[in-house]
């Protein structure tokens, strides 16, 4: 009798509901004309018409599923209420389950949610008269059924010890909702990529990957972790890394990885410097190191690189080049000797080998770099991620205010990425004209070009200065300061979880090239005595060495053969022998 009773009590709720609220509850599904630009996917959908359908038509089918309800539960919905009711104490475990009136089918049952969470936010509490009176001065009390209505959601649940799986129930169906939405804006797009130019299909595919990841990020939630755990994770992590000066990813640089124990999971990591100072080939260099021996061991480690300004073809000959140590403008002017063919060759068999993924997709959204990244690290499994440069990305939601906020909403996007793939995202950055300004020209965190929110979101900032660059042609001045020829200052400025200071690097102009400095390498930015009194053995070990890389399969004769085989500098080089290049 009971269950018959509270049967007929949904029965009767049920129709209160509709008569109360028609619109609410006839809407038989919630993909909203604002989204679809009015466009009748039913009978879009019949049609079947499209290209590419050979023998069948899906078309009909997908009409069929358009006429279905969407996924609802009215009963989950209206425990959910009557338990919130009853005993609004749930309210604080329920709202990490359903973050809005959102998740709810029924516009009423929304408005009634969001009314009693309110409602506990101001008293801590939410008993029926306060509810009411809540959607009365809201002007709502009447289109959500009246009082009536809320007394029988309340009458209908005998406890609300169950709240937290009826929230569940509800959030799952919001979250099937959300993709149904999601299938139905991509439907409409693919139907209508020819509005959007030559890259309209690619264009689709981008904004159909980032609506589904935007569904499964709302539906993310990590509960809290007691101490005593992560304290146990943290110890596996201590006993795993026994032994080992690096503990991230390693960067070739070894002052750098001394000062920083290598690039962090899940760090934010700016690269900042004036124009022409060489943030680009300290990047490349670094990606190429990386890829190469910059996982455990030396093993290599697979990693993207975003190149928003330049072409694939020359971020690739910068590479080449750096690696090789050939004077990139021999390269680019093709006046290469045989000596610099055959260090080409040797470079382009290590190179080949490297993991390193080069997108140089222009003008890209920060949301459309976050799908690509997610791309990249689930097909390639990237341990590190560069960025080249963030002043070139966009944030076209926040662009509308000011070219602040817009940057504010990048950097905050990157270091939200970083958390999400839990790798070290390195981005370059821009500085303003601040340090020219400054007698000695040094750059400071306050240089950081159009946005504040920088310096709060990175992890780690590091400034690259190079004294010389504003003494070219000054012979006076080099003949003063012989140790500043070449010299560049990677100034680390902040470090979240580590000390402040100088890494010293030599820098190659014709190679475009980064090299370990044979001095100190290391200097504090509050502490130069005492590293002027160390002993020089303990600055002064030699660099890890870069594991040999065999080459591929090449051709087994000719002239570029003999080279890879050991073969004398006096070979003839052909036209056609360039093919057989072993990448």
């Amino acid at each position: 009798m009971r269950i018959v009773r509270r049967r007929v009590v949904w029965v009767v709720c049920a129709k209160r509901q509709l008569q109360a609220t028609p619109e609410a509850w006839r809407q038989n599904r919630r993909v909203s004309t604002a989204e679809t630009g009015n466009f009748d996917l039913k009978k879009y959908a019949k049609r079947g018409d499209g290209p590419g359908r050979s023998g069948h038509r899906p078309g009909a089918a997908l009409g069929k599923l358009f006429d279905r309800l969407p996924p609802t539960a009215p009963e989950a919905e209206m425990s959910l209420l009557g338990s919130l009711i009853l005993d609004p104490g749930v309210a604080s475990e329920v709202i990490g389950i359903v973050h809005s009136g959102g998740d709810f089918h029924s516009e009423a049952h929304a408005a009634i949610y969001d009314t009693l969470v309110q409602t506990y936010d101001l008293h801590q509490s939410g008993d029926l008269v306060q509810l009411v009176d809540a959607l009365k001065s809201r002007g709502v009390l009447e289109e959500v059924g009246g009082a009536d209505y809320l007394i029988q959601l309340a009458e209908a649940v005998p406890s609300a010890v169950n709240a937290p799986h009826y929230a569940r129930i509800v959030a799952e169906k919001a979250k099937l909702r959300r993709l149904i939405d999601a299938a139905g804006q991509i439907l409409y797009d693919a139907y209508h990529s020819g509005d959007l130019g030559p890259d309209g299909a690619r264009d689709v595919l981008d904004k159909a990957e980032r609506m589904i990841f935007d569904v499964a990020e709302q539906s993310q939630s990590v509960d809290a972790q007691l101490l005593r755990d992560l304290l146990h994770e943290a110890m596996e992590l201590l006993e795993a890394n026994e032994g080992r000066a690096v503990t991230g990813v390693c960067t070739g640089y070894y002052r750098l990885d001394e000062l920083t124990s290598g690039l962090q999971p899940g760090e934010l990591l700016i690269i900042a410097a004036r124009p022409s100072m060489g943030k680009t080939a300290l990047a490349l260099n670094l990606a190429e190191q990386v890829a190469l021996s910059g996982g455990h061991n030396g093993a290599p480690a697979a990693c993207g690189f975003f190149s928003l300004e330049m072409s694939k073809q020359a971020v690739t000959q910068r590479i080449m080049c750096a690696k090789a140590n050939v004077d990139s403008h021999l390269y680019r002017t093709n006046r290469l000797g045989e000596e610099h063919f055959r260090k080409l060759i040797a470079a382009c068999g290590q190179l080949g080998e490297a993991p390193l993924y080069i997108d140089d997709t222009p003008g890209l959204t920060i949301l459309q770099l976050r799908a690509r990244a997610r791309r990249m690290a689930a097909q390639h499994h990237i341990k590190c991620l560069f960025i080249d440069y963030l002043q070139l990305l966009t944030a076209p939601g926040s662009a509308r205010e000011s070219r602040q906020v817009e940057v504010s909403a990048i950097s905050r996007g990157i270091k939200a990425l970083a958390r999400e793939l839990n790798i070290p995202v390195v981005c370059l950055s821009q500085l303003n004209r601040g340090a020219e300004q400054r007698e000695g020209h040094r750059p400071r965190m306050s240089d950081l070009r159009e946005s504040g929110s920088i310096e709060q979101d990175a992890d780690v900032i590091m400034l690259l200065h190079r004294e010389e660059y504003y003494h070219q042609g000054e012979a006076e001045w080099l003949e003063e300061n012989p140790e500043k020829e070449g010299l560049a200052e990677l100034i680390i400025a902040k470090q979240r979880n580590g000390p402040t200071g100088v890494v010293e690097l030599l820098w190659d102009a014709k190679t475009t090239r980064f090299k370990n400095h044979a001095g100190r390498g290391y200097a504090s930015a509050h502490a130069d005595e005492a590293f002027d009194a160390a002993p020089a053995q303990s600055y002064n070990d030699p660099p890890p060495q870069v594991p040999k890389v065999t080459f591929s399969p090449g051709a087994k004769t000719g002239p570029i053969a003999n080279h890879r085989d050991g073969g004398g500098p006096d070979a003839d080089w052909e036209d056609e022998d360039i093919d057989d290049l072993p990448i």
